[in-house]
């Protein structure tokens, strides 16, 4: 890994990494998560029922959020843990809703958040660890140690 690619080992003094929790409703998730893209009209009962679906498989579904020293979401993040019929029932883990709040950008807080998936990733038995992401964030996930593979296709609905 090269100067640049290295992956940030430690948060800024008085943030903190840790799994979602449904009191994060009321401390900015959305509203960070928005900096990614659109969320819609949650309510704070329909918030609640999504992390209990999460948490009831919690062997697939693995939000984190990175919190500022008000205890304020700042960057969130979610491991997929798929378990395949190929590769010897092996495990893929999927990184996706990478975001950072606008004003907390340029902290390495992304870095730390897809690094730190990336190892939960290995720990939990997956063989690869994928993400997609746009052509304006592919120089980001290479910072992260990750490199093109395959072109992304979608249908969307």
């Amino acid at each position: 890994m090269t100067q640049e690619q290295t992956p940030a080992t430690t948060l800024p003094e008085g943030y903190t990494f840790r799994a979602l929790e449904a009191s994060d409703y009321a401390n900015d998730y959305l509203e960070t998560l928005k900096v990614l893209t659109t969320v819609g009209d949650i309510s704070e009962s329909s918030f609640i029922k999504l992390i209990q679906h999460w948490q009831t498989y919690s062997s697939i579904y693995h939000p984190h959020v990175i919190t500022n020293p008000q205890g304020k979401v700042v960057a969130t993040g979610m491991l997929l843990v798929e378990l395949k019929a190929i590769h010897e029932c092996g495990k893929v883990g999927h990184i996706e809703d990478i975001s950072v709040a606008l004003t907390e950008q340029g902290k390495k807080l992304g870095n730390y958040m897809v690094c730190t998936l990336s190892r939960l990733a290995k720990e939990q038995g997956c063989y690869k660890v994928i993400l997609d992401c746009g052509e304006h964030n592919v120089g980001f996930y290479e910072k992260c140690g990750y490199k093109q593979a395959g072109v992304e296709m979608a249908q969307r609905f």
